[in-house]
């Protein structure tokens, strides 16, 4: 699957669409006013409290740590003293929305009843069928054989949960989960991770310098250089493994006290790295809910209680452009573009800001006209898909402030209405570390026009942060701008209790902040989590064992026959023959040795390509050349696997081929062109 690419400038300009946008909850607008007063008299006296011992959203905190003295908080004290842009931002929102009719609750969540959330987090995961009395199939054994004991805990808590709260309310027998994982025992799990061929119970094949094996450092060491950030192992049992040792996080509390954000870097094994659009959908999903499963384990290592909203039922227009459903607005989209991944409006506005506004000072902070703004609206509307609509006459600041009009009025908000409430506890979290695998995993289990919607975003507001010496707009300050948009849907920010506004604004800039800052890492899929759902492929793709129907004697079996395997497998060939997608017919043969990496492969197909059409030159008119003399001059190639263990895996440059074969020994290699 490949990244979702935004149309070039010169489409988007000839588009244009149909009715007016829902109209916003009115938010109270004096507690903002008092706030923002406030915060004028106290500027420079009182720092922003230090979000990590309060949990907004009523989630069990984990043991408080001391930050060191002399460190108050995650953000500094310039920083704290800027959150009037979240205050502002939010006034702005209610003046702009005060004489619209107020509707329905819109698309925030609702408290879930009583094992409801765990019966809707079985069912994303893709177990709910434990809950009945039958036998586990294929897919489950499947699914579970994957699991690291975190994560096992993790489905194991919630299928209690679940059959004590159905016993309370008298449903249905439902299964014992003794019955389930009778054969998984914590310390009893021969898992084996598939890029390092080590049993998962040992982790992963670390060097001695992982954070893991080594002491903690504290936040001076941690300051000014960059700190490995290892996918190779599940983030709960890192997690669990520094538990176990009973050291406290590195870092804590104090690791952002200067305003910057650790550096983190994240080292590549010799499979290389696995982007999202790297892999097809149909195993995309099955990282959606490994990653589902591994956010709930981590946060029960960590002591956090990962609450769910249920979204709310509410009418949506069906047409249109704001207030729209994503899932509606690229289905219109695609009748014009069957590839759009990014809704062309987004996409429309963001190069309008780009062409305009990038050196503007206080973009996305400074208001357009309020008028001119309804007027825009009203023509985009009208005149959006026709392509009538011109470009010319929209200023930056109207364009800014329809962009953040399009994201707050999402019918369901953008970050979802289930996840939201998980969003807003990453800031909770002590160690800055664990706090980006938190947020790593809730990008992963975002829908898949919601995530490629939010990095279309994120990467325009990183381009704004790189312009900052012209524009003025600092990471700081364009989080502290767009967190309302993200966070306070519709302009109506969550019930909570009184004097907790200010751990909520100040944690959805600082989750901006990271996910504008991070974006890169966190667009990356965990190798920890490619190599289970090799292992999930492998299972669902063997002969279903006939057993006595328990799971204990089915993992025997697989065990048994693996092996098997191991001990008759054919040895390694001397050569890989790679085949081409296109023009060329025969395959291309390369060396199978240690040192042959996928940039290797590349570059001989390349050179292999350009002989092979000079040879054709001299038989051939010039018009039949012209597109093949621009095929030669493109780099745009990529190597994938197909088959096996993975649907479809377009391979990092820098992955070793040796490797990838012993990874996936029955997959096939394929050359593409770039499909963008």
């Amino acid at each position: 699957m490949a990244e979702p690419a935004l149309l070039p400038a010169a489409q988007m300009e000839r588009l244009a669409p149909v009715s007016l946008a829902s109209p916003c909850p009115r938010i109270p607008r004096a507690h903002i006013a008092r706030r923002c007063a406030r915060r004028r008299m106290d500027l420079g006296s009182s720092p922003e409290p230090s979000l990590g011992q309060t949990n907004q959203l009523g989630q069990k905190s984990p043991p408080p740590v001391h930050p060191a003295p002399g460190t108050h908080s995650r953000l500094s004290s310039a920083e704290g003293l800027s959150m009037d842009g979240f205050w502002m931002e939010v006034e702005r929102i209610q003046q702009r929305d005060e004489l619209r009719e107020e509707t329905g609750n819109g698309g925030e969540g609702r408290p879930p009843e009583e094992g409801e959330t765990e019966s809707q987090w079985l069912q994303d995961t893709g177990l709910l069928d434990l809950l009945g009395g039958l036998g586990l199939d294929s897919h489950h054994r499947g699914l579970l054989s994957t699991l690291t004991r975190t994560q096992v805990a993790a489905v194991r808590r919630r299928l209690d949960i679940y059959t004590r709260s159905a016993r309370r309310r008298h449903k249905a027998p439902v299964r014992d989960v003794r019955d389930i994982f009778g054969a998984f025992n914590s310390g009893e799990m021969p898992l084996e991770n598939g890029d390092s061929g080590m049993q998962w119970s040992q982790l992963s094949s670390r060097t001695p310098e992982s954070p893991l094996a080594a002491e903690p450092e504290g936040p001076q060491a941690q300051t000014g250089r960059e700190e490995a950030f290892h996918m190779d192992s599940a983030y709960s049992e890192q997690a669990a493994l520094l538990l176990q040792r009973g050291r406290q996080p590195p870092g804590g509390a104090c690791a952002l006290s200067k305003g910057s954000l650790p550096k983190f870097r994240v080292p590549k094994g010799r499979l290389g790295l696995t982007r999202i659009g790297d892999l097809s959908s149909q195993d995309m999903r099955k990282i959606t809910a490994l990653a589902l499963i591994e956010l709930t384990a981590l946060c029960d290592v960590l002591g956090l209680d990962l609450k769910r909203s249920k979204a709310g039922k509410q009418k949506t227009a069906d047409t249109g452009l704001f207030g729209v459903p994503l899932e509606a607005l690229l289905e219109a989209d695609r009748k014009a573009h069957p590839s759009t991944q990014v809704p062309l409006l987004l996409q429309a506005l963001l190069s309008c800001l780009e062409k305009r506004g990038m050196d503007a000072e206080g973009l996305l902070r400074v208001p357009g006209s309020q008028a001119r703004v309804k007027g825009l609206e009203q023509k985009l509307e009208r005149d959006f898909y026709t392509g009538l609509f011109s470009w010319d006459e929209v200023r930056h600041n109207d364009a800014s402030d329809l962009l953040k009009r399009f994201i707050r009025e999402l019918p369901a908000p953008l970050l979802t209405a289930e996840h939201l409430p998980a969003f807003a506890v990453v800031p909770t979290i002590l160690d800055p570390r664990q706090r980006l695998q938190a947020l790593h995993l809730l990008i992963l289990v975002l829908p898949e026009p919601n995530r490629n919607t939010l990095k279309a975003l994120l990467e325009f507001l990183r381009k704004v942060v790189a312009r900052e010496q012209t524009n003025k707009m600092t990471l700081w300050n364009v989080s502290t701008v767009m967190a309302p948009n993200l966070f306070l849907h519709r302009g109506q920010p969550p019930k909570l209790p009184k004097g907790r506004e200010k751990q909520l604004a100040a944690g959805a800039a600082e989750v901006v902040r990271m996910m504008v800052h991070y974006q890169d890492l966190l667009w990356t899929v965990s190798s920890f989590l490619v190599a289970q759902v090799r292992k999930l492929n492998d299972s669902s793709g063997r002969r279903p064992q006939l057993c006595d129907g328990g799971l204990k004697t089915w993992l025997r079996r697989i065990h048994a026959d693996k092996d098997k395997a191991e001990g008759g497998r054919e040895a390694t060939p001397k050569v890989a023959k790679i085949q081409v997608a296109w023009l060329i017919k025969d395959t291309l043969e390369v060396p199978l040795a240690p040192s042959t990496k996928v940039a290797h492969v590349l570059r001989q197909f390349t050179r292999h390509l350009s002989s092979s059409l000079q040879a054709q030159e001299g038989s051939e008119d010039k018009e039949s050349l012209l597109p093949r003399i621009r095929l030669r001059k493109s780099t745009d190639f990529f190597l994938y696997e197909v088959g096996g263990n993975i649907s479809e895996h377009r391979l990092d440059p820098d992955a070793y081929l040796l490797d990838l074969y012993r990874a996936n020994p029955h997959g096939e290699w394929v050359i593409k062109q770039s499909p963008t």
